[in-house]
């Protein structure tokens, strides 16, 4: 495990899962947004981790301008950075924000073909279960 923390986010990668845990902490700025998304990328590319499970339920949900900068930018950056490598983002959200996310992805989820999967859970096990299915 390689712990990387700050006081908005904590990050770490379980070789034994094969998978990026990237842990929200709090509410957190647009820099700090985009800070942790490339701290994270900057481990997945050291481990060649494509599967990362992105915790938000401590954080909240994104600014929809931040989500946009993610599926557009950060996912260019994070095809860029692991060409090679199955690449999945599970985003672990309450009941509630889920129910917020699932149709804010849909609406701005235009790019096609980006071979990156993002999905939605409310619970852990399930995330993983999923985010090692693309590790086979």
């Amino acid at each position: 495990m390689h712990p990387s923390e700050t006081d908005y986010m904590a990050l770490s990668y379980r070789s034994d899962l094969r998978l990026l845990f990237l842990r929200w902490r709090r509410p957190a700025s647009p820099a700090e947004h985009r800070a942790g998304y490339q701290a994270a990328l900057q481990l997945a590319q050291k481990e060649q981790a494509g599967c990362w499970l992105i915790d938000l339920r401590s954080r909240g949900l994104a600014d929809p301008k931040d989500l946009q900068w993610v599926l557009q930018e950060f996912r260019a950056d994070f095809q860029v950075a692991l060409p090679t490598t199955t690449r999945r983002l599970a985003y672990l959200t309450t009941p509630y924000h889920a129910e917020v996310l699932r149709p804010r992805l849909a609406e701005l989820d235009t790019v096609a073909n980006t071979g990156t999967d993002i999905r939605v859970f409310t619970e852990e096990m399930p995330a993983q279960q999923w985010l090692q299915s693309g590790n086979n």
